[in-house]
């Protein structure tokens, strides 16, 4: 088939599935789009293992060298982000005769985005499709996936045939919303479909035995300051202030103290710190969390790697036994093997279903040995006690259907 998507688990090597299939297909021209943390690795991976000409998207030099000699260049590969790929005039040239490989496919469920909208509109002959979380279990999310794989059937008639909405109002919004109890209909059908279309499913479990998963929920007492912004909407402190007038700022302000403003929570993560000296991965949304894990850190004489928006160095983490890990949700929940550590902390949970499981599988992947631990730091009655329930169901904490009564 020329147009496939490989559904497989994180760690049962999508990166070697998808560049067999891609040279198989045997096209001059190979566009791959994937997430920029993960560029270097897709370089590498096919400078190694293959003859392609291997040209970094990002960098304007070799951009423009694709672009301007595209029909002289011989085999080659063309590696460009997600965030980048619309800003750039690449249909120009690649308008046929051509393969498009996406890494990380999930990356398109939102057929609204610009990102999406421009590979919708792409006319490569073959299609290669990677995740081990297309949906995070949502499928009313895979339509612009089927698409790609050639299902020629409307967005609003695959609505109908496979999935159960309801309408939801919030004031005077309303909101289609799936339904909580029987969110989907005709799943075989569906499923029959897709791999009718060239998905191919695939788990961890059913390919190898990897050890136990253990979930520690840590509970931190609600500070004063969480319960005074709770009921006030506002609050001055340490030369800082928090203003909820919106349901955006008031949702922002309620995360910022159950973490970052949180003495609590960072006392409990000391103490976690203090409780072993093996290996820790530590996940965290905002930069404000990241100087104050820091602190920490280096207050117990303990290395440190970091991956986030600016910085990717785990050198640490590689050499070191008793390195701390600091990862940025966005930036390293997909695509990094650190099954040298056995840990992790979410010191803050992300508000992404997606994220949260992609994050799990960077331990729990072929190679562990060992069980993997999860120590979930929640702060009581807080709102992180409703992310976590969305996130156990596989549902986004989503902002426009957030309800002010956290009591």
């Amino acid at each position: 088939m020329n147009k496939v998507a490989y559904y497989l688990d994180m760690g049962l090597g999508k990166t070697f599935v998808g560049s067999e299939k891609l040279h198989q297909l045997n096209k001059r021209a190979n566009l791959l789009i994937c997430q920029k943390s993960l560029i270097p690795m897709w370089i590498n991976h096919f400078k190694t293992y293959y003859k392609y000409q291997v040209f970094d998207g990002t960098k304007s030099t070799q951009l423009n060298q694709v672009l301007n000699s595209y029909e002289k260049l011989r085999p080659f590969v063309l590696i460009i982000n997600y965030d980048l790929v619309f800003r750039r005039d690449l249909k120009s040239v690649f308008r046929h005769d051509f393969t498009l490989m996406l890494d990380e496919s999930s990356m398109i469920q939102n057929e609204k985005t610009k990102r999406t909208k421009y590979i919708l509109k792409m006319h490569p002959d073959n299609i290669i499709l990677l995740s081990g979380t297309p949906t995070s279990g949502k499928y009313e999310r895979l339509w612009s996936q089927a698409h790609l794989l050639g299902w020629n059937i409307t967005k609003s008639k695959y609505n109908k045939i496979y999935v159960n909405w309801d309408t939801m109002y919030l004031g005077i919004q309303k909101f289609k919303v799936v339904n909580k109890d029987h969110p989907y209909k005709n799943v075989q059908r569906l499923k029959r479909k897709l791999r009718e279309h060239g998905a191919v499913f695939m788990k961890t479990e059913d390919v190898f035995e990897l050890p136990e998963q253990n979930f520690i929920p840590i509970k931190v007492k609600q500070s004063s300051n969480y319960r005074k912004f709770l009921k006030d909407k506002y609050l001055e402190f340490d030369n800082q202030e928090l203003l909820g007038d919106t349901a955006l700022t008031y949702l922002l302000g309620l995360r910022q103290l159950s973490g970052m403003y949180s003495k609590e929570k960072l006392d409990r993560l000391s103490d976690l710190i203090d409780s072993t000296e093996d290996r820790l991965i530590i996940f965290y949304n905002f930069e404000r969390e990241l100087d104050e894990i820091v602190k920490i850190a280096k207050n117990k004489i303990r290395p440190i790697s970091i991956v986030n928006g600016k910085t990717k160095n785990l050198t640490n983490y590689e050499t070191k036994d008793n390195s701390i890990t600091l990862i940025q949700y966005q930036a390293g929940s997909m695509g990094l093997n650190l099954q040298k550590a056995n840990k992790i902390v979410y010191f803050t949970p992300p508000q992404q279903s997606e994220l949260y499981e992609q994050s799990k599988k960077r331990i729990h992947r072929i190679g562990q040995e060992r069980s993997c631990f999860y120590y979930n730091l929640i702060v009581e009655k807080s709102v992180e006690e409703r992310i976590y329930r969305a996130l156990k169901e596989r549902r986004d904490y989503t902002d426009e259907l957030f309800k002010s009564d956290f009591d």
